[in-house]
């Protein structure tokens, strides 16, 4: 079973891997403002996400997914830990 912890861990490498070097990772940041995301690289990492936690994401939850924080409390409701 994943703590939240370990999910936090996780997407901070995930970003990482997807070359997000130089940028300062904490729960509060933004994945659009402060990462500079595009609609398709938010796309490109939510598939990623879902295939590294086994989820599904549904479309409407994605407009409170604004900050790391938010995608890591998601991704921990959707696997039910």
């Amino acid at each position: 079973m994943r703590d939240y912890d370990e999910i936090l861990t996780e997407v901070y490498q995930g970003l990482k891997a997807s070359g997000q070097d130089g940028v300062r990772l904490d729960e509060d940041t933004e994945l659009v403002g402060d990462l500079g995301l595009d609609s398709v690289q938010v796309m490109e990492m939510l598939l990623e996400v879902e295939d590294r936690f086994g989820i599904s994401i549904p479309i409407n939850i994605l407009a409170d997914v604004v900050t790391i924080r938010d995608l890591a409390v998601q991704i921990r409701r959707l696997t039910g830990d």
